[in-house]
């Protein structure tokens, strides 16, 4: 990892005030839509969606559902990353589908791959798939975190809203989906009172364990 890279992760920090007259370029957001579609998750299944609200009256309803914190109401955009509702056999099927269309890769050797995939879901109860999806779900905004500091671009992680009334006014229950983490994103107001603050962090020795 090289230097550069460093100093941008030192440089970006949980945004709390957003410079609303500040817009993410297409070209900006169209990296942070491919570093959603190119994260890693188990199995590559995917069980995961990103919605994007920029127009400015939703993200001023969206307020009261966010403990009013103003991140929602001034960011660029605001990105609510989200689990399906439900994993089962027709969408782990989708994915091995997909999977030999775009390697061509021959069944006799998908299918017994898909078949034990199924029987491992199958035996899950639906708190354990939910657990499991939500694991993917935060490796995603970590990779959106990173990028988001690579490109310049600020944002704010928001566990601190509440899930029930985001699904029920954006129709997110309606799409199979659950609403998980709240990503505003943009840019900083220079009069963001944590701008200046040095991390805090326990640092590498502490947090390293070499074993040679």
């Amino acid at each position: 990892m090289s230097s550069n890279t460093i100093e941008k992760l030192k440089w970006r920090y949980a945004t709390k005030r957003f410079d609303s007259s500040r817009i993410l370029s297409d070209e900006k957001l169209n990296i942070l839509k491919e570093t959603f579609n190119l994260t890693a998750t188990s199995f590559g299944l995917q069980p995961l969606k990103l919605v994007i609200i920029n127009k400015a009256e939703l993200k001023e309803k969206l307020m009261p559902f966010t403990f009013n914190q103003t991140q929602v109401r001034d960011a660029s955009h605001v990105f609510i990353l989200c689990i399906e509702r439900k994993i089962n056999k027709e969408f782990i099927i989708d994915h091995f589908k997909r999977v030999e269309g775009t390697r061509n890769t021959p069944r006799d050797i998908l299918e017994p791959f898909e078949k034990d995939l199924i029987a491992s879901f199958t035996e899950k109860d639906a708190g354990e798939i939910r657990d499991w999806m939500i694991n993917q779900l935060y490796l995603t905004l970590g990779a959106l975190l990173t990028v988001c500091a690579v490109e310049k671009i600020d944002a704010c992680p928001m566990e601190g809203f509440q899930p029930e009334k985001y699904d029920e006014f954006l129709g997110l229950d309606k799409k199979g989906l659950a609403s998980v983490i709240v990503l505003p994103v943009g840019y900083r107001d220079e009069s963001d009172f944590f701008i200046n603050m040095k991390k805090v962090r326990r640092g590498v020795d502490e947090l390293i364990i070499d074993l040679d």
